[in-house]
């Protein structure tokens, strides 16, 4: 790598200048600090800032949100505890989604191929009913499909096909989910 040859410069951060400053001590107080346990506020806080969150969703302490803005959450979504979202393109998040504690979105990554070791960004969509297990991984570019299940410390790198259950590093399909009445 030469990253001196670093250039992206293409590369639009979203936000205003002021927007970005005043989400970055927003997060650390309220998101990041594992010490403010009150969902709801958090929620109203990230509608201020431009997300559409529905009804609902329980975000637990020290998530880290880059940029709220990118962000769209359904209704009954749960946030575990550590997560980070790195929405440096948009993540779309449906209805009845569970991303576990230290689970990671991550919209941007670096091509190796490349000396200048160059920014790479991709849009995340979780669609309805998908889990995603605690340590794991989201790569940018990805869509987990309804009901998916993304098992603990993997990394997903493709999308989902709806209902599989994938697992490793990178993670492949290991079978598909079965639901069981109640009764």
């Amino acid at each position: 790598m030469k990253l001196n040859s670093y250039d992206n410069s293409w590369y639009r951060l979203s936000g205003t200048l002021i927007q970005r400053l005043v989400w970055y001590f927003i997060n650390i107080l309220f998101f990041m600090n594992p010490l403010f346990p009150v969902s709801s506020f958090k929620v109203l806080l990230l509608r201020w800032f431009g997300a559409k969150i529905g009804r609902g969703v329980v975000i637990k302490p020290s998530v880290n949100i880059k940029y709220p803005w990118n962000l769209s959450i359904g209704n009954y979504v749960w946030i575990g505890e550590k997560v980070w979202i790195d929405n440096l393109a948009k993540v779309s998040i449906a209805d009845n989604v569970c991303i576990s504690q230290g689970a990671m979105l991550l919209c941007g990554n670096h091509n190796y191929k490349k000396e200048s070791f160059d920014l790479m960004i991709g849009e995340i969509t979780l669609k309805d009913s998908v889990w995603v297990g605690a340590q794991s991984v989201v790569c940018p570019g990805v869509t987990m499909h309804e009901h998916s299940i993304l098992t603990v410390g993997s990394v997903l790198c493709a999308d989902t096909e709806p209902l599989g259950i994938y697992r490793g590093n990178p993670a492949v399909k290991i079978r598909n989910r079965v639901y069981f009445s109640d009764n």
